[in-house]
């Protein structure tokens, strides 16, 4: 979990500093749906790098926000999925894909 020394002081801001990247809210959105294992995300996220998928399950790891569950088998089989506080997001990526199918519609003439 971030310390109250890493949150900035507004709290949109500290909602935009955990899920503010493009990677982070497509890997939500993803969670959303069931628990992945490493390579099944990376293969979901086109254009996503191991290391960059790696860093930000890290620190959404260390904010709260996905757990990460480690099996015990050989080959090691190791799960990602969204926290009680991961979950709490639910209403807000939904809305925001609300807003942008709205968006859509609207750029497309259907509205």
């Amino acid at each position: 979990m971030l310390t109250k020394e890493e949150l900035p002081a507004c709290p949109v801001a500290t909602t935009v500093q955990l899920i503010g990247n493009k990677w982070r809210l497509l890997i939500l959105r993803n969670l959303l749906e069931r628990p992945y294992r490493f390579n099944e995300l990376l293969k979901s996220l086109p254009g996503l790098s191991q290391k960059v998928l790696t860093d930000n399950l890290r620190f959404m790891e260390y904010s709260g926000i996905v757990t990460r569950t480690v099996y015990p088998e050989v080959p090691p089989k190791v799960e990602y999925a969204l926290s009680d506080l991961g979950e709490s997001m639910r209403p807000i990526i939904n809305v925001l894909g609300e807003w942008g199918s709205n968006y859509q519609d609207l750029v497309n003439g259907n509205k």
